[in-house]
């Protein structure tokens, strides 16, 4: 008998979905609160603090760079 819907398939395409979605979606959220400390704390005169603000919104930029690199060669190769 034919299987219309491969429900195996199906539910691990909805996890991992979802997993990408909502982390990278997490990682971005963190680049904007990364750049708003930087610029807070920039005015307050705390370079190091800033610095570290920066620091941490570029890491979580090449982050959120990344996963959409991989899922755009994940999704290709299929």
């Amino acid at each position: 008998m034919a299987t219309i819907v491969q429900t195996d398939d199906l539910l691990r395409t909805v996890v991992a979905s979802l997993i990408a979605g909502v982390g990278v979606t997490f990682i971005f959220a963190v680049v904007i609160w990364g750049v708003a400390r930087f610029a807070d704390l920039s005015r307050s005169e705390r370079p190091l603090a800033a610095g570290a603000a920066a620091a941490l919104a570029a890491l979580a930029f090449a982050a959120t760079t990344a996963g959409v690199v991989i899922g755009i060669i994940v999704m290709t190769k299929k």
